[in-house]
C-alpha cells in the first residue's frame, strides 16, 4: 500500500521559517516526480513546488520562488519543503504528492499527480 505522510507543520510567527517533509512507504518513489501543493479555507488547492526524481531539476509557482526550497532524499524516501519568510498568507494544509514517470499532464495541476498525502497545517500569525 502506497501512503505519503507530512509531517513538520505547526504554528509559526509571521518572518519565520518551516521545513516540511513527505516520506514515502510502500515503494521505491525514487523515479518519481515529488510535488508540494497547499490548501487555504475556502480556495482552491494551489501548486507550490516540485522536483523531479532524479533531484536535480525543481519547479516552482512564482509567487513561492525564493522563499520556499524543495529537496528530496531518496535514501530515506522523502521530500523536503523548507518555508521562509513566512507571511500570514502562507497559512494553509501543505500536500506532498507523487506522479509517476509516465504520466502526462501539467505539474502544476493537482490531476497530474497519483498518490496524496493527509496533509500538514501551517499556521503563520501576525
Amino acid at each position: 500500500q502506497v501512503q505519503l505522510v507530512e509531517s513538520g507543520g505547526g504554528l509559526v510567527q509571521a518572518g519565520g521559517s518551516l521545513r516540511l517533509s513527505c516520506t514515502a512507504s510502500g515503494r521505491t518513489f525514487s523515479s518519481y516526480t515529488m510535488g508540494w501543493f497547499r490548501q487555504a479555507p475556502g480556495k482552491e488547492r494551489e501548486f507550490v513546488a516540485a522536483i523531479s526524481g532524479s533531484g536535480t531539476t525543481s519547479l516552482y509557482s512564482e509567487s513561492k520562488k525564493g522563499r520556499f526550497t524543495i529537496s528530496r532524499d531518496k535514501a530515506k524516501n522523502t521530500v523536503y519543503l523548507q518555508l521562509t519568510s513566512l507571511p500570514p498568507e502562507d497559512t494553509a494544509v501543505y500536500y506532498c504528492a507523487s506522479r509517476s514517470p509516465v504520466r502526462s499532464g501539467s505539474y502544476y495541476s493537482t490531476d497530474s499527480y497519483d498518490y496524496w498525502g493527509p496533509g500538514s497545517q501551517v499556521t503563520v500569525s501576525s
